[in-house]
């Protein structure tokens, strides 16, 4: 497994396995199965409600806990420092282990600023290996970057062929940021995986239009965590660092780019609301 160094010397896997809206009752297996796979990096989140079952996936695997880099988020209700403080010792017990390797800040609201000072302890404490952030635009990632101790080290938000994230990947870029995607699928949107592009493309190469897709993403410095509950799609997904795409690949990829999202906008007041109601 190839990494990427972050800003402060640790090492992340560029290529992990996301469990976002992966069940209690099928994420032990589903860890389990990727860890199996050759997966050493792992992303969950408090409020995919699953943190426990990961933490027993990776306890029962074998696997040195050292070379596994469990990822976890703080949600907004947790938001502020003492509540976020609280809920990081609470994830710390759900995933069974005395450090997270990168922890995030979920989403850009409620007091994310106290959150940050939560996280920024946690960190100083060797509780944390790692600090970031997901879904920040750039906004409020450079407001963020630029009134913290400690800037951002990774930024998660949504990349794939249809909205690449140039732009923001170059003002990430200007504060040592990894840029990390969630969503490199689309979750199938606008028939990702029929895409005439990326299938022309995946038979120069005997590849899938997922592999293609997460293979672009790798050689623009993205790092992935894509997510399937099938072990072979697991396997078809981990197999992507024996090709190499072309200028020309590159070039008729980067013309997909439509550079908006697909789900929704942080500055859509009804998303707001919606995401400042889920409790957890």
């Amino acid at each position: 497994m190839e990494n990427v160094k972050l800003y402060n010397g640790v090492e992340m896997p560029v290529l992990g396995y996301g469990v976002y809206q992966v069940t209690p009752e099928e994420c032990e297996r589903c860890v389990s199965d990727a860890l199996s796979v050759g997966y050493r990096s792992i992303d969950t989140a408090q409020a995919y409600f699953n943190e426990q079952n990961v933490g027993d996936a990776v306890r029962k695997s074998g696997i040195s806990r050292e070379d596994i880099f469990l990822t976890t988020k703080v949600w907004i209700s947790n938001a502020g420092e003492e509540k976020a403080g609280r809920s990081i010792e609470e994830s710390l017990r759900k995933l069974q282990t005395d450090y997270i390797d990168l922890l995030l800040i979920h989403q850009p609201f409620g007091d994310y600023y106290g959150t940050w000072r939560a996280m920024e302890a946690a960190y100083k404490a060797g509780k944390v290996r790692a600090i970031g952030v997901s879904n920040f635009y750039p906004d409020r990632f450079i407001d963020l970057a630029e009134h913290t101790d400690i800037q951002p080290m990774v930024n998660q938000v949504e990349t794939h062929v249809f909205n690449q994230q140039v732009n923001a990947q170059a003002i990430m870029k200007k504060y040592n940021t990894q840029i990390m995607s969630w969503g490199p699928f689309a979750e199938g949107r606008k028939d990702f995986f029929t895409n005439p592009v990326l299938a022309e493309i995946g038979r120069k190469y005997d590849k899938s239009v997922a592999q293609v897709a997460l293979r672009y993403l790798l050689q623009r410095e993205v790092v992935l965590i894509p997510k399937s509950t099938h072990i072979e799609r697991m396997r078809q997904n981990f197999d992507i660092f024996d090709f190499m795409l072309s200028d020309e690949d590159l070039t008729a990829i980067a013309a997909l780019d439509k550079g908006e999202s697909l789900f929704f906008s942080h500055y859509d007041p009804d998303t707001v609301n919606f995401l400042l109601s889920f409790k957890i």
